[in-house]
């Protein structure tokens, strides 16, 4: 399916689904004024133009016993192509960060690492990001607490 503009029910759909992906086709067509199969066709044309990606379950990360949010600011000593390659590269393999993002200003990256303690942190920046080839700085500040999280996007 080519990009295309989404309508009111494809923005509906999508608003139902961020709230709980476990909605039936059944409760989902209610939601948003359908009958089941013109709902599931629309659901599985979203998906497949990849405006629907994939479908998770979230979990608590302080549950898990993951209660630290470190943010890492990377500069890079060069950011040439095969750097930035690199660097992505390596951060896709480490499961301890959450989220990675290039970035525009004076830090190259931003990460978020989830870590049960300091130490484990310690532990991560020593054996990982410290010894990847090109990292010139690192700075690094830890979340207090969380005062908004969302997985969802605004629709308008």
């Amino acid at each position: 399916m080519p990009k295309r503009d989404l309508d009111e029910i494809d923005r509906k759909l999508l608003a139902a689904l961020q709230v709980d992906a476990r909605l039936t086709v059944q409760e989902l067509a209610e939601r948003v004024g359908l009958s089941a199969s013109p709902c599931a066709r629309r659901v599985r044309l979203l998906e497949q133009a990849g405006v629907i990606r994939g479908y998770v379950a979230l979990v608590d990360e302080a549950e898990v016993g993951l209660p630290i949010s470190a943010f890492a600011s990377i500069k890079l000593e060069r950011q040439r192509e095969e750097e930035l390659d690199r660097f992505g590269k390596a951060v896709a393999r480490w499961p301890e960060v959450a989220d990675c993002y290039l970035m525009t200003g004076q830090r190259d990256y931003l990460m978020r690492i989830v870590v049960k303690d300091l130490a484990s942190y310690e532990r991560f920046l020593k054996d990982k990001l410290t010894r990847l080839d090109g990292v010139a700085s690192i700075e690094t500040s830890f979340a207090l607490g969380q005062v908004k999280r969302s997985t969802a996007v605004p629709l308008g």
